[in-house]
């Protein structure tokens, strides 16, 4: 391996750390407001887009007038109390032969923000966050390929860390190697995953590396 790329959100560190959630509540939020529906309807909806779009943000844009920066700012603006700094995973990162990058759905702001919280900001070369791919997210394939032409790696080459399963589709189908952090949610894994670990900070731990002749 010579690149290896990360999700971030449920994956640099454990969903027990409620994150996620504090964002997902926010996004509950703003489809109530700016759809009109209950917040159960809301919910449903927003699963919905998940499934169809990959975002909300997307499904929203695909068939509401939205303001985009509008909702990145508002769903991401949470605080991160409840977000442990984890020194043993920015080791473990720093212990990784070649560069290292992190591909991650949410907004700029907000991924240097959890970056910094956990102590592993100065890990990674580069972030690409949804901005970066024109707000079009992961799993299209798309996405995937501007992000490899932004960092300029050979994607057989290379790592990919994420928590959501069909995410992992397109990283395979570019010849990366593909990791799930976690058990998926339930999802159907496929033979488009290579390797499958509860905590990424024991995947890496657990990683062993030949010295080059």
């Amino acid at each position: 391996m010579t690149a290896w790329v990360f999700d971030m959100d449920d994956t640099l560190y454990p969903p027990d750390q409620g994150l996620l959630g504090l964002v997902q509540a926010r996004i509950n939020a703003y489809v109530v407001e700016a759809v009109g529906l209950e917040p159960q309807e809301a919910g449903v909806l927003q699963r919905q887009f998940l499934d169809e779009h990959g975002t909300t943000l997307a499904g929203l844009m695909a068939n509401y007038t939205i303001e985009p920066e509008h909702f990145l700012e508002m769903v991401h603006d949470v605080p991160m109390d409840g977000l442990e700094p984890n020194p043993r995973l920015a080791e473990q990162l720093m212990r990784l032969p070649g560069r290292r990058f992190v591909f991650t759905n949410g907004a700029r702001d907000y991924a240097g923000r959890v970056l910094d919280r956990l102590g592993v900001a100065h890990c990674f070369e580069g972030v690409f966050a949804i901005e970066d791919g024109d707000l079009t997210p992961k799993p299209a394939p798309s996405a995937f390929r501007r992000m490899i032409e932004r960092f300029d790696f050979e994607p057989r080459s290379a790592a990919f860390f994420e928590d959501t399963p069909r995410n992992l589709e397109p990283a395979k189908a570019l010849g990366m190697a593909t990791v799930l952090i976690g058990d998926g949610r339930g999802k159907p894994l496929g033979d488009h995953i290579d390797h499958q670990a509860p905590d990424l900070l024991d995947f890496l731990s657990d990683l062993t590396f030949k010295d080059a002749a």
